[in-house]
């Protein structure tokens, strides 16, 4: 006997890290996943496979969602494959650390694309799913670069800038689409622990740094800003939209 489909799941930046870690949050009968990434093929199957052994339905999409309409092309793909959307977590996105003088109007603009518009571009292209849906959720993963300025004198201005501008299409999207129940978030991870070989703006004994930054000294896991995640998404937090939850070791409190 099929399994009842109660939300499809859309999660961006899904082969590793923070995206990945929330795949295997949510896999379970009933929740059906389209895993995206832009080119980290071998992860993406990794996570999905132990996603349909958790019992989720899944499919998958590859796609650099600062080109075009790559960010409309995931959601049509998502109704293609599930019929409908009803939840968003936008995840996708690198940090840069390039101090001014070193970064460029064209890793601004880059980053923009890459974060900013194309959580604008999902979201839009979603409007409609979004309304409609009986369990409308969406979660922009921002980042700590958003709010700590200077942490171990390092910057992240052209990350900063995307972050923000993140942060505040979320909460006017929240305010947009309240009266239809779904329901806009943002988790704030600080520095958070990267899988072997991903991209990484640390490096070295800047690891070790990075912990002792934090209050509580250590770096933050993946599995804690899933968790954050896997809450605004559940049924819990129906009554809880345009917030920003910091998941960052107290970092926040420098």
């Amino acid at each position: 006997m099929a399994i009842e489909i109660e939300r499809v799941v859309l999660i961006t930046g899904a082969a590793s890290g923070v995206g990945a870690a929330t795949a295997r949050a949510l896999a379970a009968p009933g929740t059906a996943l389209l895993l995206h990434t832009r080119r980290n093929r071998e992860g993406l199957d990794d996570v999905a496979e132990a996603a349909r052994q958790a019992g989720s339905e899944v499919a998958t999409a590859m796609a650099d969602l600062a080109q075009g309409e790559a960010p409309e092309a995931l959601v049509t793909a998502a109704c293609e494959h599930f019929g409908r959307l009803d939840q968003i977590v936008s995840n996708a996105g690198y940090a840069d650390k390039r101090r001014f003088g070193e970064v460029d109007a064209a890793a601004l603009r880059e980053s923009l694309a890459s974060i900013t518009e194309a959580f604008f571009g999902l979201v839009t292209a979603a409007l409609p799913q979004l309304e409609a849906s009986s369990w409308g959720r969406v979660v922009a993963v921002s980042s700590f670069v958003a709010h700590s300025i200077g942490v171990n004198d390092t910057i992240f201005p052209v990350s900063a800038a995307a972050k923000s501008g993140l942060e505040s299409l979320a909460k006017t999207l929240a305010f947009q689409l309240a009266r239809s129940g779904t329901t806009v978030n943002c988790v704030s991870p600080g520095f958070t622990q990267k899988d072997p070989g991903a991209h990484a703006a640390v490096s070295g004994d800047g690891w070790q740094r990075a912990a002792d930054a934090a209050p509580m000294g250590t770096l933050v896991l993946p599995t804690d800003v899933a968790a954050a995640i896997a809450f605004f998404l559940g049924k819990g937090a129906e009554h809880i939209t345009g917030q920003i939850l910091h998941v960052d070791a107290g970092l926040g409190l420098v």
